[in-house]
């Protein structure tokens, strides 16, 4: 809330609401940690190097061929300044969520119960 992030969590074992970040963690195995020896010590220099490549070299078909960095950039005219975000943000509509699902699904239960 220090920020105005909201947290989102989902469901456990539910990929299926997680696709993008599911997606990049297939990539990752198919493109990268293949070809990648976990015991090298400069992984992190590899990875580094991946990390620009995938953002700012490899084109992507779900961005219609362009860079993830490329598509930032065309977003960032539409983006509002963190100024704006902060003004606009009030903690006292928002619904803190917990980690655990269930919990926070029972949670937001009583409170729906308690207005009506």
């Amino acid at each position: 809330m220090e920020y105005s992030i909201k947290f989102r969590p989902i469901k456990p074992r539910s990929p299926h609401l997680n696709g993008k970040v599911e997606r990049s963690h297939q990539t990752d195995l198919q493109e990268f940690y293949r070809t990648a020896d976990l015991k090298d010590p400069h992984l992190n220099d590899r990875l580094e190097e991946w990390q620009f490549y995938y953002n700012y070299q490899r084109s992507h078909s779900s961005l219609n061929g362009k860079t993830p960095a490329q598509a930032a950039a065309e977003k960032s005219a539409e983006a509002p300044f963190w100024e704006d975000v902060v003004a606009k943000y009030d903690p006292q509509k928002e619904r803190i969520r917990e980690q655990t699902h269930e919990r926070d699904k029972k949670i937001a239960w009583l409170k729906k119960k308690a207005k009506s």
